[in-house]
């Protein structure tokens, strides 16, 4: 039996080596155990080993996930080898490119700073989504291609219907209605719904895809033009008094009497305004949302049977007898541009969806193209008989009649174009002809009805769900009313420019501070002397106030100074770039320079 002083010194702990303090980035170590516990019994030998396995795999996993927090991404335990977002090609990027960025202030105004470092950033991050959302466009705009030495313009329709699917082939057909033509046609502006006004008297509504008649009836007197108003819920009939509105079950709702005579109709869809062209020379705007005249402008140009919109700015384009294209406004008594565009009279005018050009053809038979942002020609082109309708597609396509044959021409603007894109001939002569929104159909109104023709490329392939759905039902139409009706645009916005909304009308705001000098006696904006605060301790002595005072003006001055250079050097570029200018012109020879001594 050992003695307690022997016990003692068998369990001292003197020579053992001290384990080190354990981190939790570091894995645990098998051989970390102390002897003493290892080897006692082999049960707590196997939960210290599952003990070991679970604290290595928790630290494996949590080691991971810092590393992924870091940006190191793992995919099967390697690092990710392209990691962040996907590259956005910079052409795609520049397609949605909405501004410019903003020269920010100097020094003070830190909130208008701020505000606008917010305000690129959010414009920035809607331009990559809607980059990156482009690819998922699901369809895309194809074109009529013939074989070699083939003219697509030599293709039937019936030719095209035979090839193409069941869907689509549905699309072409003729109406035969002899007995109350020709024809004025339109669309809704979802491309769903199809009115037809006749000559005679007939008015029609047709959901032209299921081939289902809404309502027909005969308002017993001329009908000179039919419009789509907002929806497809009302549309307005020019009749050979007074302007009517119908419901879409036949309904008549309204008869305004003080749009009398209307020749031509169109209706801004964003300013729930309703144009008429009258034949006493009264170019009148209706809002719809109220029932009440916006404006009514005498143009003193007599009879105005020519008419068509600019999307773009909801500018008003007329055609007239004497060879000019005048622009209105409801603003304005007077037109905002006015344009000779030929030497007979205009028989009829577009304008495409971007606002930029505008297609014009005459009495003179000359079809001519012009660049509306610097009313200038762009092209000319000479048709043997004229063209009495032309049309737009929302894809660029022009189509223009001459008597019963419908000819459709692609790219007009860009370069010279010698035939037709497609061509089709009718029964008799054609009288009204529009595109269809979202569709490749050219709908053509003529004496012996109405015929739908196909032609591919026309329309738009996407449409904008919150703008114009074309499958939405009534509970959706209703709701994009409400929204529509609450984001109406005031008709006294419309101009020529509608970017000028954006901008600051600096005449204007000079004016008004003026006045507001001479009201309060004093410049509310002008800067503050400055005056040093009084301190304690002696730091208010008037050397050490002078000196603040010194520094301010020079922070003043500073400021004076920097301007001052920077209109120098504005100044300096301009006169090198008109001496570099003034510098090309004396370089060229002229025929003149022969008779200088």
């Amino acid at each position: 039996m050992a003695s307690p002083g022997e016990a003692a010194v068998g369990n001292t702990h003197v020579g053992e080596k001290k384990k080190p303090t354990s981190r939790y980035w570091e894995e645990p170590q098998e051989d970390g155990k102390h002897e003493n516990k290892v080897g006692e019994d082999g049960e707590q030998t196997e939960q210290s080993l599952e003990k070991k396995t679970r604290q290595t795999q928790k630290a494996k996993k949590r080691k991971q996930e810092e590393d992924q927090g870091d940006g190191n991404k793992f995919i099967s335990g390697k690092s990710d080898p392209f990691p962040g977002p996907a590259p956005i090609p910079e052409d795609r990027l520049q397609k949605f490119k909405r501004r410019d960025k903003t020269k920010k202030p100097r020094r003070q105004h830190y909130k208008l700073k701020d505000m606008i470092a917010r305000s690129e950033e959010t414009s920035e991050m809607a331009q990559k989504q809607a980059a990156r959302f482009d690819l998922l466009l699901p369809e895309d705009a194809g074109f009529l291609e013939g074989d070699e030495d083939e003219d697509t313009c030599t293709i039937s329709q019936e030719d095209i219907a035979d090839v193409v699917d069941i869907t689509s082939a549905t699309k072409y057909f003729d109406l035969k209605l002899s007995q109350f033509g020709p024809y004025r046609v339109d669309y809704s502006k979802t491309g769903r719904q199809l009115l037809l006004g006749g000559r005679r008297g007939h008015v029609a509504c047709i959901d032209w895809q299921s081939k289902q008649l809404m309502c027909e009836i005969n308002v017993m007197e001329s009908v000179n033009d039919v419009k789509w108003l907002h929806s497809e819920a009302m549309y307005a009939v020019a009749q050979k008094k007074w302007l009517h509105i119908y419901d879409s079950n036949g309904i008549e709702l309204h008869c305004i009497r003080k749009f009398n005579d209307v020749l031509r109709m169109q209706f801004l869809p964003y300013h729930f305004l309703l144009a008429t062209a009258s034949a006493t020379s009264f170019l009148q705007y209706l809002d719809v949302s109220v029932g009440k005249e916006v404006a009514a402008i005498c143009t003193k140009t007599g009879r105005l049977d020519v008419m068509c919109q600019n999307p773009h700015n909801a500018v008003i384009h007329l055609g007239h007898s004497n060879g000019t294209v005048t622009l209105w406004s409801p603003n304005q008594k007077e037109a905002l541009v006015k344009m000779l565009c030929h030497q007979g009279g205009v028989r009829s005018v577009t304008v495409d969806k971007t606002g930029t050009y505008m297609v014009t053809s005459g009495m003179d038979k000359k079809l001519k193209v012009y660049d509306i942002r610097a009313f200038k020609p762009l092209k000319s082109y000479f048709l043997p008989a004229g063209a009495s309708c032309l049309s737009l597609s929302q894809r660029g396509l022009l189509s223009a009649a001459t008597g019963d044959i419908v000819q459709v021409y692609r790219d007009v603007w860009n370069t010279p174009v010698s035939k037709p894109y497609m061509a089709h001939r009718v029964q008799r002569t054609i009288w009204g002809m529009n595109f269809c929104p979202f569709e490749d159909v050219l709908g053509v109104g003529h004496g012996e009805g109405f015929t739908s023709m196909l032609i591919p490329g026309a329309g738009e392939p996407n449409f904008d769900g919150l703008d114009a759905n074309p499958y939405r039902s009534a509970k959706q139409r209703q709701e994009w009313e409400v929204k529509a009706l609450l984001e109406k645009i005031q008709p006294e916005l419309i101009s020529l420019d509608p970017t000028e909304l954006g901008q600051v009308d600096r005449a204007t705001f000079e004016q008004r501070h003026q006045d507001r000098v001479k009201a309060l006696g004093f410049d509310p904006l002008a800067k503050e002397k400055f005056i040093p605060k009084y301190k304690k301790k002696g730091r208010s002595s008037t050397g050490s106030v002078e000196r603040r005072k010194r520094q301010v003006a020079h922070e003043d001055q500073r400021d004076v100074i920097r301007r001052t250079a920077e209109d120098k050097m504005k100044i300096e570029k301009e006169r090198k770039k008109r001496e570099k200018k003034e510098a090309v012109l004396s370089s060229q020879r002229s025929a003149l320079d022969r008779f200088k001594k």
